[in-house]
């Protein structure tokens, strides 16, 4: 007889805290419970939580007394430990609660809680036959009051732990649990029929079809049955079974179905369906690489036999997709895993097309515009480690938190974006930088990909730490675009202006359309116009919460807040003097797009910005739009300037140069470089060289210029020596404190409270407390304290201090009612 053991568990709780926390193992999941599964603990005085266990041990915890474990849910562990050592570093890192970490990196549907209300499922046909006493008694429940949450359950049945209980109804779809909840995956189902067992040989099979044949009445029943016949022809089994939706596509009557149900010749069966099913199409050959791809190709194999990261810089339409194929097809061979990031969800739409038709369905996609339920199915299917399915995912940065088994390569594409970095919630990481390390633990090599490097990826490459390739010329020879600049500071006083339109760009536009040619036009800002203004007294209205200005929206007819999401219907009249002499100052995309309509009426014009492209597959249908020609003018933010190809467009229009030039931050020049340079990649890449407008009032600013040269060298000499000079990135390291408080007075003495801890120990790194430029947002005042580190001094020692003075700060009362948000390396 074995021993019998006392066990512990440390697991992590869905909670912003620092620490994990120890609960007593029942002795019958002793031999069940591993570490990498979810638990359900109590945690605090009624909740009830979904926890990740990261050890199982004897230890029982000396600082209190380990509560229970209440529920196993795994049967086997969803979490690796790769994936638990690299949650560890982003919390150390990015100095983030290792819950904060758990909830960013597990799909919401893995995760429940004790508030978590359930409904009868839609599909329930309502037979409590084979259902125990106390599932009878939650059905029955649930038939008088429609959802109940689990404490309610709890208290009908007269059990404490109702967990289990639920898990089984849930997976016997007798009950569903509401969306706002924790356990909410649901797997996908649908109503499938086959022949009954004694009509699945041929024998049968025929003399059923002949007497079906001859009777006209049931000629509805007859084309059903042989509806039914050819679909399982295909598998050569006439007991395979086939979807009610392929036989409703072929117009076959329910009334049909039920019929021969009742008869006893076909079976239906409700069956889970894989939403990523084998896409069926014949995979294409791969292109030739030219020449100079080739090269670049096989100088990034020599990088990767002596280091484990390579710069790919490569100028706009120079190919690098193709080289990525390549080395996907390698990893491919040696059977392993391939992470291919991208900023944005845009970029994926294009990729997804151009990969699967070289790899099919080994490529997934992951992002946040999937819903819970597939993002669930996608984790498990790269959880499994298929040989043939999903050895290749596509995603933006939350597809580093994916349970990878065999990691081989990552690509970061437009490793430059600020996309990569994640502002809010907590943690706030950036994938780039966290995927290095991610491949680091499973020996993978990372290859950083883009035309407008990072100022600090092209430094590293310059310094030796990453290995350099560099591709200088477009694939099939075709010539960068002409980069042309419009004065808009001449044309105003020239007036000939067209609303905010140069003459050079309505030109260009005009024979671009003659042509039969496309056009897109990039302007940083969404909405119709940003400020409306009295003529009289200058009042401009204002958020209630934030200190911002609103943004007319004509879509909508209202003026919103794009920081807090205040909406409010348009004013009239001044609400300070009085006055109705409002003017509109500025413009957005909105605008922009009603402007060109009366500029050029029966054009096809498209906008795309985060209003146009809120649902799952808003952005494929405008790119898919715009690729077959439906689209003769797009229109968009920043979304358009991201890797996307598009053959038959020959101008590009920046509208609004001086915009991004003066944001005030140390990246403002590499951003807008960066963006202007992107942007005008996308003219002229397959056929002919292209033309881009950038509109400005500084036709001879130095960055415009660079611009103009396509000269990232130069661009990158001075930038470094700026940043040099004035102790920034890559040369130092910044954590930027942001301390928020709903009265002004408190986060000031606060703040200044937290800088001189900050400078006791830190002296002149530390700069603040100053506000930033928009001082309130959501009813919290803001204030900045910023602390620059010399790159040699060791991270780890600067943030266990760091969290020392954290503590010391918090631990007098008066601070205890401001927040804190630390973000390491702010993009």
């Amino acid at each position: 007889m074995n021993e019998r053991k006392t066990l512990f568990v440390d697991v992590i709780v869905p909670l912003a805290v620092k620490n994990e926390f120890s609960y007593r193992v029942p002795f019958e999941m002793n031999d069940f419970i591993k570490s990498g599964m979810r638990v359900v603990v109590p945690f605090g005085k009624s909740k009830l939580y979904t926890a990740i266990v990261t050890k199982v041990h004897e230890q029982a915890p000396s600082a209190y007394q380990a509560k229970y474990i209440e529920y196993l849910l795994d049967d086997y562990p969803i979490v690796t430990g790769k994936q638990y050592q690299f949650w560890k570093w982003i919390s150390s890192y990015y100095m983030a609660p290792i819950g904060d970490v758990m909830n960013a990196a597990l799909p919401s549907n893995f995760k429940l809680a004790s508030e978590t209300k359930v409904a009868l499922h839609p599909d329930f046909d309502g037979n409590t036959e084979k259902l125990s006493d106390r599932q009878f008694q939650v059905v029955e429940a649930l038939e008088v009051n429609d959802v109940l949450d689990l404490k309610e359950i709890s208290d009908i049945i007269g059990i404490k732990t109702v967990q289990p209980l639920i898990k089984e109804l849930i997976d016997l779809h007798v009950i569903i649990s509401q969306e706002e909840l924790s356990y909410k995956y649901v797997a996908k189902t649908g109503i499938f029929y086959r022949f009954s067992e004694a009509y699945q040989d041929e024998e049968t099979l025929n003399e059923l079809i002949d007497r079906f044949e001859k009777q006209k009445q049931k000629e509805k029943q007859f084309a059903a049955i042989m509806a039914l016949l050819q679909h399982t022809k295909t598998t050569d089994f006439a007991g395979s079974f086939v979807a009610k939706k392929a036989l409703v596509e072929l117009e076959i009557s329910q009334s049909a179905l039920n019929s021969l149900e009742k008869g006893g010749i076909i079976e239906a069966q409700r069956l889970q369906i894989d939403r990523f099913q084998d896409s069926g199409k014949d995979l294409q050959e791969r292109k030739s690489l030219s020449d100079f791809q080739q090269a670049a190709l096989d100088e990034i194999r020599a990088v990767f036999r002596e280091k484990d990261h390579c710069l790919l810089h490569g100028i706009t339409g120079s190919g690098k997709t193709e080289v990525y194929v390549e080395l996907i097809e390698e990893q491919i061979r040696q059977g392993k895993q391939v992470l291919f990031l991208l900023p944005e969800i845009a970029l994926t739409t294009q990729l997804i097309q151009r990969l699967s038709a070289y790899f099919g369905d080994l490529i997934g996609v992951y992002h946040s515009r999937f819903n819970q339920n597939e993002r669930v199915e996608i984790w498990n299917h790269v959880l499994t480690n298929h040989p043939e399915r999903f050895r290749i995912i596509l995603g933006a940065r939350s597809s580093i938190f994916l349970p990878y088994q065999d990691l081989g390569l990552v690509i970061i594409d437009e490793e430059h974006e600020s996309s990569f970095k994640q502002y809010d919630p907590s943690p706030r990481y950036n994938a780039r930088d966290a995927s290095l390390v991610l491949a680091k633990s499973f020996g993978a090599k990372v290859l950083l990909g883009s035309a407008t490097p990072a100022i600090e990826s092209y430094y590293n490459a310059k310094s030796g730490k990453f290995g350099l390739v560099e591709m200088t010329k477009r694939f099939g020879g075709i010539m960068l675009p002409e980069v042309l600049v419009a004065d808009v500071k001449k044309e105003t006083k020239q007036k000939t202006m067209q609303e905010h339109f140069s003459s050079m760009l309505i030109e260009s536009i005009k024979e671009a359309l003659e042509k039969d040619e496309q056009v897109i036009l990039f302007q940083n800002r969404r909405g119709f116009t940003p400020l409306w203004t009295c003529e009289v007294c200058a009042w401009v209205p204002k958020c209630k919460s934030c200190d911002v200005s609103l943004t007319y929206h004509k879509h909508s007819n209202s003026l919103k807040c794009h920081y807090c999401g205040y909406t409010s219907p348009p004013v009239g009249t001044c609400h300070s003097c009085g006055s109705n002499r409002l003017k509109m100052l500025g413009f957005g995309t909105e605008k922009v797009e009603d402007d060109l309509s009366l500029l050029f009426p029966g054009i096809t014009i498209a906008r795309m910005d985060l209003d146009s492209t809120r649902s799952k597959n808003a952005y494929q249908n405008i790119i898919s739009d715009f690729e077959n020609k439906k689209i003769n003018i797009l229109i968009g933010t920043q979304m358009v300037t991201k890797g996307l190809d598009f053959d038959n467009v020959s101008l590009v229009g920046v509208l609004d140069a001086d915009m991004m030039l003066r944001r005030p931050d140390f990246r403002a020049f590499e951003r807008s470089f960066q963006l202007m340079t992107q942007v005008a990649g996308r003219a002229g890449r397959k056929l002919k060289r292209g033309k881009v407008i950038i509109q400005t009032r500084e036709p001879e600013n130095w960055i415009i210029q660079k611009v103009i040269e396509h000269n990232y060298t130069d661009f990158y000499e001075n930038e470094i020596l700026e940043r040099k000079n004035f102790f920034y990135p890559p040369f130092y390291k910044v954590i930027r404190f942001t301390l928020k408080a709903k009265n002004e007075n408190e986060l000031n003495a606060a703040a200044k409270i937290f800088a001189e801890l900050l400078y006791g120990v830190f002296k002149e790194r530390v700069l603040g407390p100053e506000f930033p430029v928009i001082q309130k947002i959501n009813n919290f005042y803001l204030k900045q304290v910023t602390l620059k580190i010399e790159r040699e001094v060791s991270p780890q020692k600067v943030k266990e201090r760091l969290e020392e003075l954290i503590d010391i700060f918090f631990s007098t009362p008066s601070n205890k009612s401001v927040r804190l948000v630390t973000d390491v390396d702010p993009a």
